[in-house]
């Protein structure tokens, strides 16, 4: 069975924004390994527009960016939407009822399944659906932004942290 884990990159104020702060070359080459891991990707709409990016190659990239989109084009993808977006390459609109396609998509599947974007892992995490939280903090305030916890954290428990640059913690917490 598939595990589901919600993982982003957070200010130390609890905010999400891929514009305000980004990866550091070592953090962005753990995501690389990440991302050539796991076993799909689970997007809502408006995560999954801005992941589209690495659909199509750009000239100024590196061999990293080269590498997090070859793992990315390569995983199934599956997008939570009610406006029925065009999907492209190697994805799939998940439709009818979220709370039975994802437990049917965890029963068929091994490893894990990453949930991107606060958002739909509200949705998830209200049908007890993800199986742990990560949590890559920066040392970041940005006082204002999209919550990391899109609506009242849930009882958590801590089960693991690791230094992944000199910068950035990842925490790892289970549903308690």
């Amino acid at each position: 069975m598939a595990r589901l884990v919600f993982g982003m990159n957070q200010s130390l104020d609890g905010y999400v924004d891929h514009m305000a702060f980004g990866p550091s070359p070592t953090l962005f080459r753990h995501f690389i390994e990440e991302a050539q891991g796991q076993a799909g990707s689970i997007y809502g709409r408006k995560m999954y527009e801005i992941m589209r990016y690495w659909d199509d190659d750009q000239p100024d990239w590196g061999a990293d960016e080269r590498a997090f989109a070859a793992a990315w084009r390569r995983q199934p993808k599956w997008v939570v939407s009610r406006a029925s977006p065009t999907v492209g390459p190697n994805a799939a609109l998940v439709e009818g009822d979220l709370e039975s396609a994802i437990r049917a998509l965890k029963a068929e599947r091994e490893g894990e399944i990453e949930v991107a974007g606060p958002d739909l892992a509200r949705s998830l995490t209200e049908l007890g659906l993800i199986d742990e939280y990560r949590i890559y903090l920066h040392p970041v305030v940005l006082g204002a932004g999209t919550p990391y916890f899109a609506a009242s954290r849930p009882p958590l428990r801590l089960t693991g942290s690791d230094r992944i640059d000199e910068n950035v913690l990842r925490l790892s917490y289970v549903p308690a």
